[in-house]
């Protein structure tokens, strides 16, 4: 009897070792990593790669999910959710104030805040930086727009009227967004205006520095005039690089981002060319295109428990490391900030990174802005796309500045 007992207990306490060691697997913590639709297979094989290297420590603790979660949405499920949103996440720089303000991003610290800082272009630290502090992991130093074009078409792309000209004569168009204030601000760039905004240490916009009402912002002004009355200029309409298809497409030029490069070079093929954006002329005076130069980061959500913020600490290094960055470069065309990957001979040779890179050198960097002021200047460039005013009289085309300037001085 004692031994049928003995066996008994012995089988209990294996059957509840069983259990335990069941529980303890659905108990893992799920981290959940938002990444945009193009980058969410590759992250999602190499962090389970990574994973498997890790300590035991966390491989029995944590698994990892990957979602897609475009960039230019991030923030609003943030706004809407804090925890109900991805542990780990990227996001575009000029979102950062916005996160620091919902409480939503854990700044590094320690050997995490070392490597961010010996490993990557001052552009994306100081993207990265707020008040003086590093609140993210930077991701990519390409978040910004240039030119490619046909070169059977373009042999000369360093002017916007010798584009044009030839454009035409080709009967060709010049694709540019006229109605997205990203990218027509690089007109007021570009003839000495000036908007940025301030932030306090909490993310909240306390203030605006802006002067597009200025004799230079209407240097600008006429000269999206100027180009919306060419009959070589089209509006871009999001699928840029399909123009370029051969059978009926009808781009010569089209300014955009690196990520239509693999489409573009698949419609060129021997024709492909990129180059920096070119130069214009308003009033005999001659000026180059300009723009922002912005930068993808990786922000860590807050969490109580010490373990868990760690090791989402260790994912966001390691998603914004030297591999990682050019395994997205592999996948998506996605330009490194990682020193390292930057000197990789295949991003060297790239030639959308290449004119990006260039282009960064007339551009600003890409500060915090309220979404009010990009739905203003959207609404600005639709009406000069629309034809709401002409470059005959300066008093109508100053008065739309002035509103313009009222309105976004006003913007929070």
């Amino acid at each position: 009897m004692k031994i049928k007992k003995i066996i008994s207990l012995c089988i209990s306490g294996m059957l509840l070792l069983s259990l335990c060691g069941c529980g303890a697997e659905e108990k893992k913590r799920k981290i959940t990593v938002w990444v945009t639709d193009e980058t969410r297979a590759i992250t999602q094989t190499k962090l389970d790669e990574w994973l498997g290297s890790q300590e035991d420590k966390w491989r029995r603790k944590y698994t990892i999910t990957v979602s897609i979660m475009e960039t230019g949405e991030v923030v609003t499920q943030f706004l809407t959710d804090v925890e109900a949103s991805a542990d780990v996440f990227n996001f575009a720089q000029d979102q950062l104030s916005r996160l620091i303000a919902a409480n939503a991003i854990s700044p590094p610290g320690g050997s995490f805040l070392e490597s961010i800082i010996s490993e990557n272009d001052d552009g994306s630290i100081q993207a990265a930086t707020q008040d003086g502090k590093i609140y993210a992991y930077p991701e990519t130093s390409d978040n910004g727009y240039f030119m490619y074009y046909d070169t059977s078409v373009i042999t000369d792309p360093s002017t916007l009227e010798g584009i044009l000209g030839q454009c035409s004569a080709a009967g060709k168009k010049f694709y540019f967004p006229l109605d997205n204030g990203w990218y027509n601000m690089s007109f007021f760039f570009a003839a000495g205006a000036d908007c940025s905004y301030t932030c306090d240490s909490d993310g909240l916009f306390t203030g605006a520095d802006c002067d597009l009402d200025s004799e230079a912002g209407l240097k600008a002004m006429k000269a999206m005039i100027a180009l919306r009355d060419h009959p070589a200029y089209a509006l871009s309409t999001g699928t840029d690089a399909a123009m370029f298809n051969p059978d009926g497409g009808t781009a010569g030029a089209i300014i955009s981002i690196p990520a239509e490069a693999a489409t573009a070079k698949a419609y060129l093929g021997k024709n492909y060319g990129a180059a920096p954006l070119p130069t214009f002329e308003v009033d005999g005076e001659t000026f180059h295109m300009s723009g922002f130069k912005g930068y993808k980061l990786i922000g860590v959500k807050p969490h109580t428990d010490d373990d868990t913020t760690v090791f989402c600490h260790k994912i966001a290094e390691f998603l914004s490391g030297e591999e990682m960055q050019l395994a997205r470069y592999d996948a998506a065309g996605w330009g490194p900030s990682n020193l390292k990957a930057q000197q990789n001979e295949k991003i060297v040779s790239d030639k959308a990174l290449s004119a990006l890179s260039e282009q960064f050198g007339y551009c600003r960097e890409q500060g915090q802005y309220p979404n009010l002021f990009w739905d203003l200047m959207k609404g600005f460039g639709s009406d000069i796309n629309a034809g709401k005013y002409t470059g005959e009289d300066d008093k109508v085309l100053k008065a739309a500045l002035a509103d313009l300037q009222a309105d976004i001085m006003k913007a929070r």
